[in-house]
């Protein structure tokens, strides 16, 4: 809430632009800039949102620090810029439109599935009652963009007047640089201390680690406000951690059967074709029948894979990933005598324990989740744009 006013601390910065101070510059190199500047944002943004737009939801908490970060090194790369040469000049104010415009998509995405989890009754517009409205004075026609739009035109111009008394006692460059540091310290702490606050109720990769290895391993079901405790906002996509130790292996879910495939069996070097000479694929078709997913853990490269089929909703899912989390583990520890063995018929044997012990458990899991405050009917374990499968087994004639 405190961003717009100390993103006012720009007004400390120096005139950036090529040419300023320059006798020789025309405007036709500043609109050139200009130009550059705008066409490079641009890209940025339609490659970032193309490339992650899928990550932001589950990742809110995660992109919206991030976005602080972007604009306060763009903020910094414009405050260097004018003590560097022409040439270097036009590459760090490019760098600073990229990283504004990687912030503006970050936080426009993640703030908006921020907003989705604070609206409890499934209108924004209930958010009013944190601006000090009571129930009674609560009115619906009184939205979320409104109620925001207000604050941050009230906190920018709170900004912007700080700002204006500030600089009129800064003269050196020294205490430019003081003032600048401590205010984008300040920035950036408050963030993030803003972001840990938040309480997420939906099950990413990260809190489906902590969440799940401690139910399995304690028999306990964390609660959200535990679990934001432990999870950290920084996390590598996909790593698969058993209560928050050191990463074991890696996840990926929602991969298409060809993908899945290409672990089971080396492909063609020239073809590309696969040829399953064990059979894998059906023998894991076989032993996943009843399941709406396909799992197999490759112990020697340490990735774990997930197939869904069609018909795999939220539940599923999450079933899948704790299944995944659950056979890297016992993987990694050895825990019985095929987990450390690299024979086909033991990884098989891993996995059908595996299935068979989180199965018996796992409608008690659910309901203890649900009771602990886990909207376990979301899945967000996707962070890609996923496939999904459909088998079809032939009855021979």
């Amino acid at each position: 809430m405190l961003r717009p006013f100390f993103t006012y601390n720009g007004i400390l910065m120096s005139p950036a632009g090529v040419g300023v101070g320059d006798a020789s510059a025309s405007p036709t190199t500043a609109l050139l800039l200009s130009i550059l500047q705008e066409s490079m944002g641009r890209i940025a943004t339609i490659l970032f949102a193309d490339r992650l737009g899928t990550a932001f939801e589950p990742e809110c908490k995660m992109y919206r620090l991030a976005a602080d970060v972007f604009n306060d090194a763009a903020m910094l790369m414009d405050c260097l810029s004018p003590a560097l040469p022409r040439g270097p000049r036009v590459l760090l104010l490019s760098s600073s439109s990229v990283l504004r415009a990687l912030c503006g998509v970050a936080a426009g995405s993640s703030k908006a599935s921020l907003s989705a989890h604070f609206a409890k009754w499934g209108n924004l517009g209930e958010l009013n009652a944190v601006s000090g409205l009571t129930e009674a004075e609560y009115h619906p026609g009184l939205t979320l963009a409104k109620k925001d739009s207000s604050q941050e035109t009230v906190i920018s111009l709170l900004g912007m007047l700080v700002g204006s008394v500030v600089v009129s006692y800064v003269s050196s460059p020294a205490m430019t640089w003081a003032c600048l540091t401590l205010l984008l310290s300040a920035h950036l702490g408050m963030n993030r201390a803003a972001v840990r606050a938040v309480r997420m109720h939906s099950l990413n990769r990260q809190r489906a680690n902590l969440v799940f290895s401690t139910f399995l391993d304690q028999d306990k079901v964390l609660t959200p406000e535990e679990v934001s405790l432990q999870e950290r906002i920084f996390e590598w996509d996909g790593v698969l951690r058993w209560r928050g130790s050191s990463p074991l292996a890696k996840g990926r879910i929602g991969l298409s059967m060809r993908d899945l495939l290409a672990s089971l069996a080396p492909a063609h070097s020239t073809t590309g074709s696969i040829r399953d000479g064990e059979a894998k694929l059906m023998r894991l078709i076989h032993l996943y029948s009843q399941e709406e997913f396909l799992v197999w853990y490759d112990g020697p490269q340490r990735v774990g894979r997930i197939s869904l089929k069609e018909g795999a909703g939220a539940e599923w899912q999450l079933k899948a990933w704790a299944l995944m989390l659950w056979i890297a583990h016992r993987h990694g520890v050895g825990e019985g005598a095929y987990a450390t063995s690299a024979s086909s018929a033991s990884t098989f044997d891993l996995h059908r324990a595996t299935l068979r012990d989180l199965s018996s458990r796992w409608p008690e899991c659910v309901n203890r989740m649900r009771t602990a405050g886990w909207d376990v009917d979301v899945a967000s374990l996707e962070t890609t744009s996923g496939s999904r499968i459909r088998i079809q087994v032939m009855a021979d004639d």
